[in-house]
């Protein structure tokens, strides 16, 4: 079995991504980690070269300043990461996510498993959002709980928008990937990094979608849809967290929440009070 890692980075170290940390955490798991590596105007490409390692394989790529249309300039450097990809999975890991050293068996474990199935087509994990800081995490059901992070690399795929895959399987239009656990975890750092960061992080993505999102680093998280985090970060991760992620932050509860925060207010309850999980999941889950 040969498993090869994907990724796209631009401007990393300019948008205080922990993207070596990303990197070094599936280094163990692969035996390949293709790199998009974005005409970046930091040190970005000379940090990953840096790490030194024969398994790392760059390739070098200019975003299109003309693709200013729904994210879609994401989705096209992830393809050029996928199509780079030899091995029999392709686990595709984004800038801001990191792998705990304590999955790492059982995620391999479980692609070995599933490896002959050919009615699993991808494997899917186990997300913590951090948000505010690496002490608080976002229960809400806005932020996907589970996600496919690994794909079988003898399907045709593609992705709209960066964040997920949709197979085509002979129709004009693409579906969601059938998919078992991978039994892992993927830590999400993205909103921990230091205010700053989140606020040029805001000025790039704006440009690439043709329209204003919300901004990332003032957006409001209601205290009662964050819980505080009990279990251990990464190894790979002290060192980022306790330079990039020491700045205060105390959940408070929105004095006037808004008709979204409001309405993820009464999913949450009815989360509490049944069995049911109102996120939403870009696969279909297979029974293995």
């Amino acid at each position: 079995m040969r498993i090869s890692c994907f990724t796209f980075i631009r401007n990393g170290t300019r948008l205080a991504y922990p993207f070596v940390q990303s990197i070094r955490s599936a280094l163990p798991l692969c035996d390949e980690f293709v790199i998009a590596a974005g005409d970046s105007a930091d040190d970005t490409r000379a940090q990953i070269a840096a790490l030194g390692d024969p398994k790392i394989r760059i390739v070098d790529t200019v975003w299109n300043p003309l693709m200013l249309t729904r994210g879609y300039i994401y989705a096209q450097q992830k393809m050029i990461g996928l199509f780079n990809c030899t091995g029999d999975w392709a686990f595709y890991l984004e800038g801001d996510e990191v792998l705990h050293e304590d999955d790492l068996p059982r995620i391999r474990a479980s692609m070995e498993r599933h490896l002959g199935n050919p009615k699993v087509e991808a494997l899917y994990f186990d997300y913590t959002h951090f948000h505010g800081s690496p002490a608080w995490v976002n229960v809400g059901h806005t932020a996907y709980r589970k996600e496919v992070r690994v794909i079988r690399n003898t399907l045709r795929v593609f992705t709209t928008g960066g964040l997920y895959f949709l197979v085509i399987d002979g129709k004009n239009s693409g579906r969601y990937p059938r998919a078992a656990s991978a039994d892992g975890r993927i830590f999400h750092y993205g909103y921990v990094r230091p205010p700053a960061a989140m606020d040029r992080k805001d000025g790039d993505v704006r440009k690439f979608w043709g329209r204003r999102p919300p901004p990332l680093s003032r957006s409001i998280k209601d205290a009662r849809l964050l819980a505080p985090f009990t279990g251990t970060h990464p190894a790979v991760m002290r060192e980022w967290l306790a330079t990039e992620a020491n700045h205060d932050f105390t959940p408070e509860r929105d004095p006037h929440p808004s008709r979204r925060t409001r309405k993820e207010l009464l999913t949450r309850r009815i989360e509490s009070l049944l069995p049911v999980d109102f996120s939403k999941r870009h696969f279909k889950r297979v029974k293995t």
